[in-house]
């Protein structure tokens, strides 16, 4: 087992970076983006994507895809035992059943396969179930997602460059309203604030409503006296206002300063 891990093709720091940036938005970077900073030419940056793909580093690029919005469809995950020496086979044959969109294979006697897939209702789910068993798979549990995200890795990316946290979702609706959700970044002017001194400070506008605020494990309903804290997860209804306008109480002074930049 520890040889199959050791296994792997060295990289260097350009390398580095192009894999952060393509995991960070491989449909929105452009290789004159990656190679900024790094002293190299955008050529050598479309071959090294090459190179990475050809030797299975990169294996493919895919859609961040919200199925709950499509449809109410549900995300479920099978967490499945089955022998280490039938493990690998039965993994292909999962990925055959309609709905399966990922098998994870994990290096354990149990609990060794996980399975995400994708049902129109309930019932959907448990065929999907009943076809695992069929296969031979004993399923230990059974979890809905209610949500999952991507982010890049870390180390390979910029040295001692923290990357802006942005609204993490956007909706227009009719009427020049929008629904925003954004992180509170630390050293937001809305930090420490209560959400009526906000707005009595003109820190906040009055036309912007706030929705909710999920702090830790606990969804909040806003009032007046709740205060703000780095980390809260904001759900803004914005009606009338300029969207760089409704967020600039809740980014930092890095944030801030980048768009006032562009």
């Amino acid at each position: 087992m520890t040889a199959e891990l050791n296994r792997g093709v060295r990289l260097d720091k350009i390398d580095e970076r192009t894999i952060y940036w393509l995991m960070t938005n491989a449909r929105g970077i452009s290789a004159p983006e990656i190679s900024e900073g790094l002293h190299v030419s955008p050529g050598t940056i479309r071959n090294r994507i090459n190179q990475l793909e050809e030797n299975g580093i990169i294996r493919g690029y895919s859609a961040n895809i919200d199925f709950q919005r499509a449809e109410g469809r549900l995300m479920n995950l099978y967490i499945c035992t089955v022998p280490v020496a039938e493990r690998e086979p039965i993994a292909h044959d999962i990925r055959s059943i309609p709905g399966v969109i990922n098998v994870r294979e994990l290096m354990s006697g149990k609990r060794n396969l996980h399975v995400k897939a994708i049902g129109e209702n309930v019932e959907s789910l448990q065929r999907i179930a009943h076809a695992l068993s069929e296969i031979g798979l004993e399923i230990e549990e059974e979890h809905l997602i209610r949500n999952e995200s991507d982010d890049p890795y870390m180390p390979f990316g910029p040295d001692n460059e923290q990357q802006p946290r942005g609204p993490t979702d956007f909706i227009s609706l009719a009427g020049n309203a929008n629904v925003i959700e954004i992180t509170v970044a630390e050293g937001a002017p809305i930090v420490g604030t209560s959400i009526e001194q906000a707005v009595a400070d003109g820190i906040l506008e009055e036309e912007i409503l706030m929705i909710s605020i999920e702090r830790d494990d606990q969804l909040l309903t806003p009032q007046g006296k709740t205060i703000l804290q780095t980390d809260d997860i904001v759900t803004l209804l914005s009606r009338g206002v300029d969207t760089e306008d409704a967020l600039t109480p809740f980014k930092g002074p890095s944030q801030s300063s980048e768009t006032n930049a562009s």
